[in-house]
């Protein structure tokens, strides 16, 4: 668990994540702003794209494309249900599936 955006980015340069669920509204530097910085690491260091799911209270139109367009790979807005979750883990986590 991280509490802004800096946090986030010290722990996954700490630890392997196998997915990272990123609140777009942290403060000090929100969730957009840090998967574009995860993002531009990742392709300067030439690492495997990690799975980034935007969780966001907006559900107006354009919130998902705005979390696409800062490299997350999906979104889900809050709150949520815990089976949508479960499915949208699945999409992203084999083992998961199994």
């Amino acid at each position: 668990m991280a509490h802004t955006g800096e946090e986030v980015l010290e722990k996954i340069k700490q630890h392997s994540f196998d997915l990272v669920l990123m609140d777009v509204q942290m403060p000090v530097l929100d969730g957009y702003k840090a998967t574009r910085i995860i993002r531009e690491d990742e392709a300067r260091q030439h690492k495997r794209k990690l799975p980034i799911i935007g969780l966001t209270a907006h559900v107006l139109a354009g919130d998902k494309e705005k979390c696409l367009q800062a490299g997350m790979d999906d979104y889900i807005a809050k709150p949520f249900h815990t089976d949508d979750l479960q499915d949208k883990l699945q999409q992203y986590i084999p083992m998961l599936a199994a």
